[in-house]
């Protein structure tokens, strides 16, 4: 079922890891998780440049026109699966480093569950002030990391120690993927694809 681990991750994390432990998904249960709630950012930040206007603490509220917003979502609901993609593949490839041997769903289960917090803040788009941005984006991360270091001993089957060196090693990537978006975001900005304002 689309979503069924999601109030489990926010009320009790690490009993809903040893749930998803047991009951490994197919790929698509994971798969779908990930494009439905890739959604939430995208669609919240087209509304929020399209209609309410963003506010960078001086001056008037930005408005994107809607050609500009909608190019701008679709390019970060992309980005978004991508990086879910590739950190899932990073897990999968570095647990071969810590003597673990999981498939490529648990990989991806630890990466879409991980990565929820994330999506979640999304809805903080509907209000379009920088500082509460920021704010809200620094907890939904605080969470994630959390999440992803209360995970991987479980999912990939780690012990707690070599877990928590495993789980650093998969931020550090996770920081590196988050860089790398934002140097294309730049990049293609450059080349005129950024956005136009009304």
């Amino acid at each position: 079922m689309i979503l069924n681990h999601l109030m489990g991750l926010y009320t009790h994390p690490k009993e809903e890891w040893h749930t998803i432990e047991k009951n490994h998904e197919a790929v698509k249960s994971s798969l779908s998780h990930v494009l439905l709630i890739a959604l939430i950012p995208a669609i919240c930040a087209y509304i929020a440049t399209v209609y309410i206007g963003w506010n960078p603490g001086v001056g008037e509220l930005l408005f994107l026109t809607s050609q500009s917003a909608m190019f701008m979502s679709v390019g970060m609901y992309f980005g978004l699966l991508g990086g879910v993609f590739a950190l899932a593949y990073l897990a999968y490839w570095m647990a071969h480093t810590f003597d673990a041997n999981p498939t490529y769903t648990q990989a991806l289960e630890l990466a879409a569950y991980t990565a929820t917090p994330l999506f979640m803040v999304g809805f903080a788009a509907l209000y379009p002030v920088l500082w509460f941005i920021m704010l809200i984006g620094l907890v939904g991360v605080s969470y994630s990391v959390y999440l992803l270091y209360a995970g991987v001993p479980i999912i990939m089957n780690i012990p707690e120690e070599k877990g928590f060196i495993y789980a650093s090693s998969v931020v550090t990537a996770g920081l590196v993927l988050l860089v790398a978006l934002m140097g294309s975001s730049v990049i293609l900005w450059s080349l005129g694809f950024g956005p136009m304002l009304q």
